[in-house]
């Protein structure tokens, strides 16, 4: 018998204008033990049809048509209660944002327990034990101290693998994973991976997973059903329509995943049903005050850098624990280079980028700034340097206009004002590809992608020289990756801008970066030209790394372009 079949499904989203129509005759049954990867661009209804089935629809949405049924049985028209005594003990969900989907006022022990507690019928002596061994098979390290830690003292990656520890509690039946790996390296990102169908072979659960990563799906799927627009436009043996997709868009969005083999100078994107959005970055650059660029001269040098932070408080300095996590690291950034960094979840790559930027204050070492102490800079250093944070939404201001977000940089450091300042920010809105009409609308209003070109937008606002990328693509569907870094290419190119890029996701790091820094538990382990890198890596650490990348094995290499 089928675990979960989905029949002609349609979710709609009613509002006072129109019906928006989010899943459209969908299909998809998932067998037992078997993992049904579930792909399409942002928009596209997959993470609606993982709420559906779970029951999380958020109003005004609802089922207007079609069946969910749990081996044979309708779930679809449960009513509330029925549905909270499924939801989590048979059907259990990994969510995208694992900070949202975290309580901040309760210890990690305390949430896994109470879940533990809820569905299973063990004592709290079985319940705290379950809870650290769950720790440990996610690959948390020292269950035992960090158990009790809250959400916000664990990195991106640690809190998705709390998630996932959460998600586990009930031994489901079924699991939807929304996105499980968007915040993981590829070490953890296996990992994780490789709990998943270990989950599926022995315990015969059945997984909807849903993911923009094309070669996660490859790696990892038995069948893998394609979405556009809401409807179901190709679905089937995952090597089948990897390998031979029929459909022209899901012909259209392989195309678009950056190859681990080959170095493009642009991305391919994704053209199907011609939405592909203009920016002119070389526009920019005609009014743009360019710097000069010496390639073989260092814009920063970086000498024995540490930053250690607290673990363990007391009233007695003595028995404070801390966690060292940049451990006496020295590198140089070229002028005019894009400069990589790769590593687990909690290598210190983020907090090295953050020192550079003036967010933390580092415990030792120094940083030097075209020769001089960014210490003795002051302002002036801060408005040369400007950072793309990982996730769009929250670091830009829900309260403010886009066009007063944009600006607000350039008000702070006196650099404009007036018409000038406001013909600056309708240049900038232009340039990446959003008008300047997108000046008057709010952050709520933009799809994920938009909103990373208003952060590139606002990062553009000083000038500056230096530009940090943490982590810029990685919450992105591979057709809005594509025209996120494609700006990023343009604005190194025709702006002489040197930027530090931080990622997981190793094929994108060749494409982009001249040179890589592999980071393990706060130290440096390799520094080579990306070539090189990838072709011949010397320290078993960095091998072990690169053998980790989900390949698309099914396909061809895509052509330079």
């Amino acid at each position: 018998m089928t675990l979960l079949d989905i029949q002609a499904l349609s979710v709609a989203f009613p509002t006072r204008r129109q019906t928006f129509v989010a899943v459209d005759n969908a299909d998809l049954n998932v067998e037992p033990g078997e993992i049904h990867g579930l792909v399409g661009e942002s928009g596209a209804g997959k993470s609606t049809i993982g709420a559906a089935v779970m029951g999380l629809l958020e109003r005004p949405g609802r089922i207007t048509d079609g069946t969910i049924s749990l081996q044979g049985d309708a779930i679809s028209g449960l009513d509330r209660a029925a549905m909270q005594a499924l939801r989590g003990q048979r059907i259990s969900m990994i969510f995208q944002d694992p900070l949202t989907s975290l309580n901040p006022l309760f210890t990690v022990r305390e949430q896994l327990t109470e879940t533990i507690s809820t569905h299973l019928d063990v004592t709290d002596a079985e319940a705290n034990q379950r809870a650290i061994d769950l720790l440990t098979r996610v690959g948390i390290p020292e269950p035992e101290l960090r158990i009790d830690q809250y959400p916000h003292q664990f990195s991106g990656g640690m809190r998705q693998r709390v998630v996932i520890a959460l998600a586990l509690c009930s031994e489901p039946e079924v699991i939807i994973a929304d996105e499980p790996t968007t915040a993981l390296d590829v070490s953890i990102q296996a990992q994780i991976l490789d709990l998943i169908k270990e989950l599926a072979r022995e315990r015969q659960v059945g997984v909807i997973l849903i993911t923009h990563d094309m070669g996660v799906i490859a790696d990892t799927t038995d069948r893998v059903t394609v979405m556009y627009q809401g409807e179901v436009v190709e679905s089937g043996p995952t090597a089948q329509v990897m390998g031979d997709p029929k459909h022209e868009y899901t012909q259209s969005l392989i195309a678009a995943v950056p190859r681990p083999t080959v170095k493009m100078h642009r991305f391919p994107q994704v053209s199907y049903g011609g939405r592909e959005t203009a920016f002119a970055i070389e526009d920019l650059a005609r009014n743009w005050d360019k710097p000069q660029v010496d390639r073989a001269k260092p814009l920063y040098q970086i000498e024995g850098l540490t930053k250690r932070f607290l673990k363990k408080g007391s009233l007695i300095p003595s028995q404070r624990q801390f966690m060292t996590a940049v451990d006496r690291v020295s590198f140089d950034v070229m002028q005019g280079e894009v400069f990589g960094i790769v590593g687990e979840s909690g290598s210190g790559k983020s907090t090295i980028a953050r020192m550079i930027a003036g967010l933390y204050r580092s415990d030792g070492g120094s940083i030097r700034f075209d020769g001089q102490e960014t210490h003795t800079l002051g302002d002036d250093y801060r408005r040369q340097i400007q950072m793309i944070f990982q996730d769009p939404y929250s670091s830009l201001n829900p309260r403010m206009r886009v066009d007063q977000i944009i600006a607000e940089p350039a008000k702070h450091h006196g650099i404009l004002a007036g018409q000038a300042l406001k013909d600056r920010v309708d240049e900038l809105l232009d340039r990446v590809g959003l008008g300047k009409e997108a000046g008057l609308k709010f952050a709520h209003e933009f799809s994920g992608g938009q909103r990373q070109r208003i952060s590139i937008a606002r990062a553009l606002a000083t000038q500056p020289r230096f530009l940090i990328c943490d982590e810029p693509t990685s919450a992105l569907d591979v057709s809005i990756q594509a025209q996120i870094l494609n700006i990023l290419k343009d604005l190194q190119e025709h702006l002489n801008l040197t930027m530090l890029f931080i990622s997981h996701d190793l094929p994108v790091v060749r494409q982009m970066c001249d040179r890589v820094m592999v980071m393990r538990n706060g130290q440096l382990v390799e520094l080579q030209e990306t070539e090189a890198l990838f072709a011949k890596p010397q320290q078993p650490y960095t091998q072990e790394l690169l053998s980790l990348m989900p390949r698309l094995d099914a396909l061809k290499a895509a052509p330079s372009v």
